[in-house]
């Protein structure tokens, strides 16, 4: 079994996980992922009555463990951004999967249910404000996933060679990779009545998105070349920002993933909804009801 020295695995005096402050025993085998720290007491607030084991917040990184319909979930926020998504998967995986006393490999494995819930822009025209969007697949800008071994054995490099030679991506840019979701997980959750595609999780929200305020684009035209952009059938359908580094972790480590947004912008049409926290509330009580 591998060992895990302090430098690498910094466990608190508490003996909680440094960034999440969560220890082992708080953390339930299915797991919402929400962005807004906000979000979690609003998750939360659909647990059943005297439910709640743990409220526990660090920086961004809040989480509160309880009970849905007598199933056991923790709702974890991240903060913004695949870099943050990249802490609290590892700090999940090492509190379900390493024995925090010694310091070692639990000898069975926990493989986690993980649902990020979030919003989107939306890429294309039939697609309107409010759809609960699935992602089937994750296209990640950040490069989070160059940095772990077998990064190829794991992503459609087929899908990558095409975007990239497609929307002539800005050399010196990370290269994009492309994971999926799991295929149960994302069954039981979309079901019929959401809708599913392929998501593009920005390291930005302003230029890695397409958005021009007063620094140009290295790819102007880079939004029309996404819309326009198919491989074998499948087309991208929208912008968020951090699934692909929890889908592409989640396939190295073991567990299952997969992201499902509310979309709040209409990037082809040029159109935002700012009050769509009732569709969201709407969004959380499903996935808790189906996860």
């Amino acid at each position: 079994m591998k060992h895990f020295p302090a430098s690498q695995l910094i466990i608190n005096g508490d003996g909680s996980a440094f960034h999440l402050h969560l220890k082992p025993e708080f953390l339930a085998d299915k797991v919402i992922l929400v962005g807004d720290q906000d979000r979690v007491n609003m998750v939360a607030s659909f647990f059943d009555e005297g439910s709640i084991e743990c409220d526990v917040q660090s920086r961004e990184f809040h989480t509160i463990t309880g009970k849905f319909q007598g199933k056991r979930i923790s709702c974890i926020s991240t903060g913004i951004g695949t870099d943050n998504c990249d802490i609290v998967m590892n700090e999940i995986d090492a509190l379900a999967n390493i024995d925090f006393n010694t310091r070692e490999e639990k000898a069975t494995k926990r493989c986690l249910d993980i649902v990020r819930i979030g919003t989107c822009g939306g890429m294309q025209e039939d697609i309107p404000l409010g759809t609960f969007l699935v992602s089937q697949k994750s296209i990640g800008f950040d490069g989070v996933l160059a940095f772990y071994h077998d990064r190829d054995k794991i992503a459609d490099l087929g899908f990558e060679k095409a975007f990239v030679d497609y929307v002539g991506y800005p050399k010196k840019a990370a290269v994009p990779y492309v994971v999926a979701a799991n295929p149960e997980l994302v069954d039981r959750i979309a079901k019929d009545d959401m809708m599913r595609g392929c998501t593009i999780a920005a390291n930005g929200f302003y230029g890695p998105q397409g958005r021009v305020l007063r620094v140009d684009l290295a790819v102007p035209d880079i939004n029309e070349k996404i819309t326009a952009f198919r491989y074998e059938g499948q087309r991208i359908t929208n912008y968020e920002m951090e699934g692909s580094c929890i889908a592409g972790l989640a396939l190295h480590m073991g567990h299952r993933a997969m992201t499902v947004c509310c979309v709040i912008a209409q990037r082809k049409i040029e159109a935002a909804n700012t009050d769509y926290k009732p569709r969201i509330k709407e969004l959380v009580k499903t996935v808790l009801e189906r996860i």
